[in-house]
């Protein structure tokens, strides 16, 4: 199979029908081979039904319907689980992104090489103050904290090979960072298009400025795990050491100091210092045991799936 169209979504109704003919014309056009993944992110209104509607019509449409809203990463996580194609596109269902693109991307990924395609949309048409302007500070930051020299990291029309989504785990809401995902799964030739943005057609938004929050909070644990995630305990023990030498330092001068330069003085304990010592020498082994707890849970097998299918195509 050439192609695999992962399309996550929630309460499209009135974009799922106009968006399939589409895609069905840019693959009849160009003769791929081809399956398209719909992953019904717990929607209420009549999606699943045209769905199921579209499956029975065309036998390349799959469907993957979630219990209820389990969020952009993991229906991503179960459309990856699903597809068998050479190469998997991602793309949003709002008619946002164009269809037309798949051609292009596809041919990054299995002509020239690349493992990941990101899109960019250069030009794009939405609030500039509501959407834009955050989306260029977070990517600036997202550049220059994960290396990964991309304009667009939330764009959701991507291209990918097989092999990387197959060894990357997309959880919480890391869908914004999956380019970094790849790069530190030693997918390291990351392309980036410029594609065309479209106006919203139906219905509105669904993700609001609250991600722009979340993505940043996301972004200092990506860049956390980027370097730390496979050593735990280089960080925490590098804390924990200094931390316990400070208190050790601290413990040493008071011990000097009573026995030697100021016997007479006041108790240890009702010194500052004596305070600083133990809370450093406590909050140092403290950062030792998150360490090996780390490296053990590194260990141990991991499962990313907390998501409930309701139902299968």
């Amino acid at each position: 199979m050439d192609i695999s169209i992962i399309i996550p979504l929630l309460n499209e109704e009135a974009s799922l029908n106009e968006l399939h003919q589409w895609i069905l014309k840019v693959m009849k056009s160009n003769g791929y081979s081809y399956e398209l993944i719909f992953i019904d992110d717990g929607s209420k209104d009549q999606s699943w039904n045209i769905i199921t509607k579209l499956a029975s019509e065309n036998t390349e449409v799959n469907g993957v319907r979630f219990l209820e809203n389990f969020g952009k990463s993991q229906a991503l996580h179960a459309g990856f689980a699903k597809a068998k194609g050479d190469v998997i596109i991602t793309m949003d269902a709002d008619l946002q992104d164009n269809p037309e693109e798949i051609t292009a991307l596809y041919k990054m990924v299995h002509e020239e090489g690349y493992d990941l395609v990101s899109g960019w949309k250069k030009i794009r048409y939405d609030s500039k103050l509501a959407k834009n302007l955050p989306s260029k500070l977070f990517n600036f930051a997202a550049r220059k904290t994960s290396g990964v020299q991309l304009n667009d990291f939330n764009c959701g029309l991507k291209a990918y090979r097989n092999e990387v989504i197959k060894n990357i785990e997309v959880t919480g809401e890391m869908h914004r960072y999956i380019p970094v995902l790849a790069k530190n799964a030693g997918f390291s030739n990351i392309g980036e298009k410029i594609v065309k943005h479209q106006a919203r057609k139906y219905g509105e938004t669904k993700f609001g400025m609250e991600r722009f929050i979340r993505g940043f909070l996301d972004l200092i644990t990506i860049s956390f795990i980027s370097r730390f995630g496979k050593r735990p305990m280089h960080f925490f023990g590098a804390w924990g050491a200094l931390m316990i030498v400070v208190g050790f330092l601290f413990a040493f001068y008071l011990g000097i100091d009573k026995l030697f330069l100021n016997p007479s003085g006041r108790l240890i304990t009702e010194k500052p210092q004596f305070y600083i010592a133990l809370t450093s020498m406590i909050l140092g082994s403290q950062f030792f045991v998150a360490g090996f707890l780390g490296e053990l849970i590194l260990r141990s097998k991991k499962d990313t799936k907390n998501y409930i299918i309701k139902e299968n195509i």
